[in-house]
């Protein structure tokens, strides 16, 4: 049974579900279940307790609009210049820089003992530099870590992994073993990563693969007898990591579809009303790319979601924010959605479009329409639409642009 300060949580076994099929994903970042073709949930209520505190929640100093930066790309001199000097002309207020990526590495030297021990970092940058440049134009910087998705420190250290009923690392479709969410071992792990990051100047922590595997063979991992529901361990990570790191803003990413998907449809760990209220921000990652042909989201289907950017996004989050309305017996979490700066192209012909200015600018639009002021961009491979992200002139007759440019909406803490 799993403890965490010294609350005994539940030993009841969760049903199962059928193994879901995957969609790939062409930079190997991210492998999404479907079939999605689920029934749009209606009022959620069926919604497990809380069994840890309810905290305060902190907020940003400034209206986050980011782009997500691997270690590589800032590890570039010519790279880091350049983004710092595009947020200088963009709406850009922030980066998401990695901290320790979904292969288990932390991009710098760490003083960690256990990353040092498990040979768990690589030096693709220098996190002073890249923090003290960014900090000079004004930037915030948030330092993403991926947690249970590790098979650097889950091949080192077998006891906090995932494993087969035969004993062996259970690794999912690409070949990658995870650390077990049950552990509080791995807990420790991901949060003192996280611990050190803040001493080297990063202004908030995301958790990312904060979760259990969604593809491979699932049905073959062993949990040991009554571990208790998946969603507490996931919300007695971040409820620990807020323990911890008390002072702290932080952030995790949840799958889109938990935001039009009643309960925990894909056996993740994942409620989107009590990750809500473990973290001070949310952000679901509302790639239109990663709905199925034919999902519904707000009575409507959707036969290529790729092609309708907008429509996708807005009901998306307008679901998400009614769903978290209606929970009053917390504080919830801000909403900060991931968004698609990338073509998806291993659709297929006529269920794609290529994603470029207006594409983007139509996902801005969405969001702020839904009552969100605040997102972040992702390109695994940082190829992004830079003049997405300049400031819009007026047409005539019309205001100028809705997003907040002043300088003020850059000062840092």
């Amino acid at each position: 049974m799993l403890l965490f300060a010294g609350i005994a949580l539940s030993a009841l076994a969760e049903d199962t579900v059928p193994l879901p099929k995957t969609i790939p994903d062409p930079w190997g970042m991210l492998v999404l279940p479907a079939p999605w073709l689920l029934p749009e949930p209606g009022s959620v209520t069926d919604i497990p307790g809380n069994p840890f505190p309810c905290l305060p929640k902190k907020a940003s100093p400034i209206a986050v609009r980011a782009l997500y930066l691997t270690g590589w790309t800032v590890g570039i001199p010519s790279q880091l210049k350049h983004y710092a000097e595009l947020a200088d002309k963009t709406v850009l207020t922030a980066y998401v820089v990695d901290i320790k990526d979904m292969d288990g590495h932390v991009g710098y030297k760490s003083a960690v003992p256990k990353v040092v021990e498990y040979g768990a970092f690589e030096k693709r940058y220098d996190p002073l530099t890249v923090i003290e440049t960014f900090h000079a134009h004004n930037l915030r910087v948030i330092g993403r870590v991926a947690c249970f998705r590790d098979p650097v420190a889950s091949a080192k250290e077998p006891d906090m992994a995932l494993k087969t009923k035969n004993g062996k690392l259970w690794t999912d479709v690409k070949k990658s073993s995870w650390l077990n969410p049950y552990n509080e071992k791995a807990w420790e792990y991901l949060v003192d990563i996280a611990k050190e990051a803040l001493t080297l100047g990063f202004d908030e922590i995301q958790f990312d693969y904060v979760r259990f595997p969604s593809d491979g063979p699932v049905h073959t991992i062993d949990y040991g007898k009554d571990p208790g529901p998946k969603h507490e361990a996931v919300n007695g990570f971040l409820s620990y990591a807020r323990e911890q790191m008390p002072d702290v803003v932080i952030s995790a990413d949840v799958f889109g579809i938990m935001c039009v998907s009643a309960g925990d449809t894909e056996d993740i760990g994942q409620y989107l009303e009590l990750v809500a209220q473990n973290v001070d921000y949310l952000s679901p990652m509302v790639y239109p790319s990663h709905y199925a042909k034919g999902q519904v989201i707000q009575s409507k289907k959707y036969a290529s979601p790729d092609k309708s950017p907008y429509a996708v996004v807005k009901g998306t989050l307008d679901t998400a924010q009614e769903r978290i309305k209606a929970v009053r017996w917390c504080e919830t979490a801000r909403m900060r959605p991931y968004l698609q700066d990338f073509t998806a192209s291993w659709l297929g012909s006529g269920h794609y479009m290529n994603y470029g200015v207006d594409e983007v600018r139509a996902q801005i639009k969405a969001a702020k329409d839904a009552g969100y002021a605040e997102w972040i961009f992702w390109n695994a491979q940082n190829r992004y639409t830079e003049a997405a992200y300049l400031p819009e002139k007026a047409k005539p007759g019309e205001k100028t642009a809705e997003i907040d440019t002043s300088s003020a909406s850059r000062e840092t803490e």
